[in-house]
């Protein structure tokens, strides 16, 4: 154990991450060969298996997850000195996890977020997965669901509804559907079609931001925020909000980072850039399909 030093476990902490070694090494820019004799080496001097090897990845056995749990909290830890660190420094990068449709929103007004001249730079992670800031992974992130987690802090920033939207000129008879497929489907409004049109879907993409694509080039039709539908020239849509689908969106951040004025910066702005679209994200500013009997 004398022997181990810190980047064993940052090589660990990569493969447990990234599930494999091909990933891993390509972030820690060493060879897959090499990184997996570390982690051979690393289970040896510890006397225990840390993970479950198969040709579909690497993993975690009891005592890897065990070791993963310790090793992201004293990660936290180090992230929390940089972050204090750079900071002191003049300079501070503030890390934000958010979803498809919010971070295309925020990436067109990226100039109200980091104002000219300052020291701070933004790394956004856009997906569907739920933001963790517990080991610092993210320093903001906005979720669909308030938090229960004590350590957070979390501000209400709108409504978002959605609609079923096509393109202008599309024929509804017979109307087919786009949906991204189950395994991406890890919210409300990515299940609704594969839950309500299932046999209506003829064809599915593995990105949310491939649905408006497919959408544009008349492809079929698709629920989407009204935020991005009704922005659209072209588009327009078909029947009414999707009431079951409407949610009340949140900024959340570690209380402990409260102090920190980048991230305390970064977060109220992303506020104001939302509350200015507050209307376009609870659908208020609809692009509305012709009344039945029309051109179609």
């Amino acid at each position: 154990m004398k022997d181990l030093d810190w980047d064993h476990y940052r090589c660990f902490l990569m493969v447990a991450k990234k599930g494999g070694l091909s990933g891993a090494a390509a972030k820690l820019g060493m060879s897959a060969p090499t990184l997996g004799r570390r982690m051979l080496e690393l289970e040896e001097r510890l006397g225990r298996a840390l993970f479950e090897r198969s040709q579909t990845g690497y993993r975690l056995t009891r005592h890897g997850q065990e070791l993963m749990e310790e090793l992201q909290a004293m990660e936290a830890v180090a992230r929390k000195v940089e972050g204090w660190k750079a900071e002191g420094e003049g300079k501070a990068v503030v890390r934000i996890t958010l979803g498809t449709w919010i971070a295309r929103l925020l990436s067109n007004h990226i100039g109200a977020l980091v104002l000219p001249g300052e020291n701070i730079r933004v790394e956004m992670t856009v997906g569907e997965v739920r933001a963790s800031l517990n080991y610092r992974q993210s320093d903001i992130g906005i979720r669909a669901v308030e938090p229960d987690e004590g350590y957070l802090i979390a501000r209400p920033a709108g409504r978002v509804a959605y609609a079923v939207y096509r393109r202008q000129d599309l024929d509804l008879r017979g109307a087919r559907w786009i949906a991204v497929d189950m395994q991406t489907a890890n919210s409300p409004y990515l299940r609704y079609p594969h839950e309500m049109v299932p046999d209506a879907i003829m064809a599915t993409v593995n990105r949310p931001h491939a649905l408006l694509d497919l959408v544009r080039a008349g492809a079929g039709q698709a629920l989407l925020p009204c935020v991005v539908g009704d922005a659209e020239e072209g588009l327009e849509r078909v029947g009414d909000l999707v009431a079951a689908l409407a949610h009340q969106q949140w900024i959340v951040t570690n209380s402990e980072d409260r102090h920190r004025r980048a991230i305390r910066l970064v977060a109220q702005r992303m506020g104001a850039v939302l509350d200015r679209h507050r209307d376009h994200l609870a659908g208020r500013h609809p692009r509305l399909a012709p009344a039945a009997g029309g051109s179609g």
